[in-house]
C-alpha cells in the first residue's frame, strides 16, 4: 500500500492541528473569562463606591432633617408655652375680677337687707296712716251725702253719665278729625294719581248719537219699501228682526229694535236697498244676508282693534266678538266700546302709578261693561253677568273680580275693582261724554231733595251745581254739631244706595245759629 504513510502523516497533522486549535480556543476563553472577571470586579467596586456615597448623603440628609424637625418642635413648644402663660394670666385676671364683683354683690345684698328693713318700718307707718285716712274719708263721705241729698251710688251714676256724654262728644270730635285728615290725605293722593292719568290720556270728546231714522230722498220710495199689500216690509221685518215704522212724517222711515246690532244691520240694509232701487223679497233677503255677514266681520274687527289699541294679550275669540258688539250700544249717548277703551287706558295709567299689574288692570277696564251686551238676555247686574262670562272663557281671578266689583255688587278683593270704578266715573263724567234727558235730570234732582228732607231736624234742602251738590239746612235747636256730621254721612250713604248718577254728589249739612236782638 504505497499511500499508507501519507495517510498516516496527514492524520497525525490533522490531529495535531486540532489539538493546537483546541488549546488556542481554550486559551482565548480563559483570557475572555479573566477580562470579564476583571470588568465585573471593576463594576462591583464602582457600585460599592456609589452605594457608600449614597449612604453618606442619606445620613447627612437625615441628620439635617432631624435637626430641622427638632428646631420646629422646639419652636412649637415655645409658642404653646407662651400661649399657656397668656391664658393663665387672663384666668388670673378674670379670677381677680370675679372676686371683686362677688365682694360688691355681697355689699349690695347687705344694703338691700337694710333697705328692706327700712321699708318694712315705713310700710307699717303707712298702713297706720291709710287706716286713719280711710276713717277720715268715711266721715267726710257721710257728711257729703248729707249735704248733697244723695248716696254714693247715685253720685257715681250721675258722674258716669256725665263722663259718658263727654266721652261720646270727644270720640265724635276725634273721629271727625281723624276721618277728615285721612280723607284729605287720601283725596290728595287719589287726585294726584287721577289727574296724572287724565293728563296722560286724552280721548275724543265727541258723542255718537244712536239714530234709527232713515231720511228718504224721494217720497215715492216709501211705497216701494212697503210693497204690494205690504209684502216688502214684511219680508224686511222677517229677515232683519226689526220693526219698520212708516208714519205721516215726510221722507222718514223709523227702525225699532231692542238689539242694536240688528238695528244697525237693518239700517245698512235699508240704505243699500234704497240706493240700489231694487226692492223685492228676494233682493231684501240677499242684501240682509250680505250685510249680516259683513257685520259679523266688522264686529270681530272692532273687538280685535280695541284689544290692540289697549295693548294687551289677545282675548278669547267669543269674548272679542262680544266686545266688538259694544260699538253699537250707547249709555247716555256715549259709545260703550270707546268708553271701555278709555277706561282701560285710564286704569292702566293709574295701576302703573300704584305698582299694580298693568295687564290685569287693562283687561278688567276693557271688559268691565261687556255684560251690557247680554243683559237683555240674562237677568242680573251687568257687572256680575260680564264677570261670569269672562270667568267661563279663562280670565284670571283678579280680572274677574275687577269686573264684578267695579259697581261694588261684590266686595273688591284687590285694588283693580276700585281703579275700574274710578276710571269708569272719570270717563262718564268728563265734559261731553254723556248726556241725559231733562226728565231724568229733574227726577234725579227731585229724588235727591226728597232724601235730604226725609230726616228729622232738616229745615230745607237745595240741589245745586246741576245736581252735583245737595245742601241741607238743619234746625240748630234740634241737632248738635256732632249729629249734623253724622247726618251728612247718612244722607251720602243713602244717595249712593238709591240713586244712579254720573260722577259724585257732595252732601253739605249747614247748621247755623242766628242771635237777633233789637236796640230800642
Amino acid at each position: 500500500m504505497p499511500f499508507l504513510p501519507e495517510i498516516v502523516t496527514g492524520s497525525l497533522c490533522f490531529a495535531v492541528g486540532g489539538v493546537l486549535a483546541w488549546a488556542y480556543l481554550r486559551a482565548q476563553a480563559r483570557q475572555r473569562a479573566r477580562e470579564e472577571a476583571t470588568a465585573a470586579e471593576s463594576l462591583l467596586e464602582k457600585a460599592r463606591r456609589q452605594s457608600d456615597e449614597i449612604l453618606r448623603e442619606s445620613r447627612l440628609r437625615s441628620g439635617e432633617e432631624s435637626l430641622r424637625l427638632r428646631s420646629e418642635l422646639e419652636a412649637s413648644f415655645a409658642t404653646r408655652r407662651a400661649e399657656e402663660d397668656e391664658r393663665e394670666k387672663r384666668l388670673n385676671q378674670r379670677e381677680t375680677l370675679l372676686t371683686a364683683q362677688l365682694e360688691r354683690i355681697t355689699q349690695e345684698e347687705q344694703a338691700l337687707h337694710r333697705s328692706e328693713a327700712s321699708l318694712s318700718e315705713r310700710s307699717a307707718v303707712l298702713s297706720q296712716e291709710l287706716e286713719r285716712v280711710a276713717q277720715v274719708e268715711a266721715t267726710r263721705l257721710k257728711q257729703l251725702e248729707g249735704l248733697a241729698g244723695m248716696n254714693r251710688q247715685q253720685a257715681r251714676d250721675l258722674l258716669l253719665k256725665e263722663l259718658e256724654a263727654e266721652s261720646v262728644r270727644d270720640a265724635a270730635n276725634l273721629s271727625r278729625a281723624i276721618l277728615d285728615e285721612a280723607r284729605q290725605k287720601a283725596e290728595d293722593k287719589a287726585r294726584a294719581i287721577i289727574c296724572q292719568a287724565i293728563q296722560r290720556y286724552a280721548s275724543n270728546h265727541t258723542n255718537d248719537v244712536t239714530t234709527t231714522s232713515i231720511v228718504l230722498s224721494d217720497v215715492d220710495i216709501k211705497g216701494r219699501i212697503i210693497g204690494r199689500e205690504g209684502r216688502n216690509i214684511r219680508a224686511f221685518e222677517n229677515a232683519t228682526g226689526v220693526t219698520v215704522l212708516i208714519d205721516d212724517t215726510p221722507n222718514t222711515v223709523v227702525l225699532s229694535s231692542f238689539d242694536p246690532v240688528r238695528r244697525e244691520v237693518a239700517r245698512e240694509a235699508m240704505l243699500r236697498l234704497i240706493q240700489d232701487g231694487r226692492i223685492h223679497p228676494n233682493r231684501i233677503e240677499e242684501v240682509v244676508v250680505q250685510v249680516s255677514q259683513e257685520m259679523d266681520q266688522t264686529i270681530t274687527r272692532l273687538g280685535e282693534e280695541a284689544v290692540a289699541e289697549v295693548g294687551i294679550a289677545p282675548l278669547h275669540p267669543d269674548v272679542s266678538r262680544l266686545l266688538g258688539r259694544l260699538h253699537f250700544r250707547r249709555s247716555f249717548s256715549q259709545n260703550l266700546l270707546r268708553h271701555s277703551v278709555e277706561v282701560a287706558q285710564l286704569v292702566g295709567l293709574m295701576a302703573a302709578e300704584l305698582g299694580v299689574n298693568i295687564e290685569d288692570a287693562k283687561r278688567a277696564g276693557l271688559l268691565h261693561d261687556i255684560g251690557k251686551v247680554m243683559d237683555h238676555e240674562i237677568s242680573g247686574p251687568h257687572a256680575l253677568i260680564g264677570a261670569d262670562l269672562i270667568r267661563r272663557h279663562g280670565e284670571n281671578a283678579a280680572v274677574v273680580n275687577g269686573v264684578a266689583s267695579h259697581h261694588f255688587e261684590v266686595q273688591p278683593e284687590g285694588v283693580i275693582g276700585i281703579l275700574v270704578n274710578a276710571a269708569d266715573a272719570i270717563s262718564a263724567s268728563r265734559p261731553g261724554a254723556r248726556s241725559e234727558s231733562m226728565d231724568t235730570y229733574l227726577k234725579r234732582v227731585e229724588r235727591l231733595e226728597q232724601i235730604g228732607m226725609s230726616y228729622p231736624g232738616v229745615e230745607k234742602c237745595y240741589s245745586v251745581h246741576a245736581g252735583r251738590e245737595l245742601r241741607v239746612f238743619v234746625k240748630p235747636a234740634e241737632l248738635t254739631d256732632d249729629e249734623a256730621y253724622q247726618l251728612a254721612r247718612k244722607i251720602a250713604q243713602r244717595v249712593e244706595a238709591e240713586l244712579q248718577y254720573p260722577g259724585q254728589i257732595r252732601v253739605t249739612v249747614i247748621r247755623e245759629t242766628r242771635c237777633v236782638e233789637v236796640a230800642k
